[in-house]
């Protein structure tokens, strides 16, 4: 039997690397076979990717930007994700395809019917079963992002103007999709957003 896909999306310093760490002890010690992964990256392909699209020193146009997350995304998908889920794993993802569409699309003003195009290509029109979206204000978000450890990478750096798009963006999405993105108050402590989190996953199950 197919096994769940459940993704986190959500701004730099809402959480997500924690929850997903969370939720996946939570699932192992209810039974659940877990694979975790993340965007972008996850493979080796997607990880040389992923350096590239968070050094600072890179001036990457909009539409190249794009192509490079998609183009992680595609190998994931298909080197990791379905095969996967075909073997019955829950997977849980460290952002997917509505990251796209929130920051290239919102935030960078590329054209949301040619990224959904583009997503639907590089996913092969795999949706998530679920998507929890870690959501709080722009400014606590960049906050907590400035606080953690390492350089600050390339989208960190955008303008408050481009963060507070990209929320519009999720937001957005989230509206369009009830069924299937979770909107989560990411403002309270760890435990108090993963109560929240294992309830709407247990609501999934």
């Amino acid at each position: 039997m197919r096994g769940l896909f459940i993704s986190f999306e959500g701004p730099d310093g809402a959480g997500k690397t924690t929850q997903v760490a969370c939720l996946a002890r939570a699932l192992e010690a209810a039974g659940r076979r877990v694979v975790c992964v993340r965007e972008p990256g996850g493979t080796r392909l997607g990880e040389d990717i992923r350096a590239i699209l968070l050094d600072g020193s890179h001036r990457v146009a909009p539409v190249a930007e794009m192509f490079l997350y998609l183009a992680a995304r595609a190998q994931l998908v298909a080197r990791e994700i379905r095969p996967a889920l075909e073997r019955g794993y829950t997977v849980v993802s460290d952002r997917y395809l509505d990251s796209t569409v929130a920051y290239q699309g919102f935030g960078r003003g590329i054209d949301l019917a040619s990224l959904e195009a583009a997503n639907r290509l590089a996913t092969g029109g795999l949706v998530p079963d679920l998507t929890i979206l870690l959501d709080l204000p722009v400014e606590v978000a960049l906050e907590r992002a400035q606080n953690k450890a390492g350089p600050r990478d390339r989208l960190e750096g955008e303008a408050l103007s481009f963060h507070r798009r990209v929320r519009e963006g999720y937001l957005w999405l989230a509206r369009q999709n009830p069924g299937r993105i979770r909107v989560v108050d990411a403002r309270g402590s760890v435990a108090e957003v993963f109560e929240a989190v294992w309830r709407a996953v247990r609501e999934a199950l």
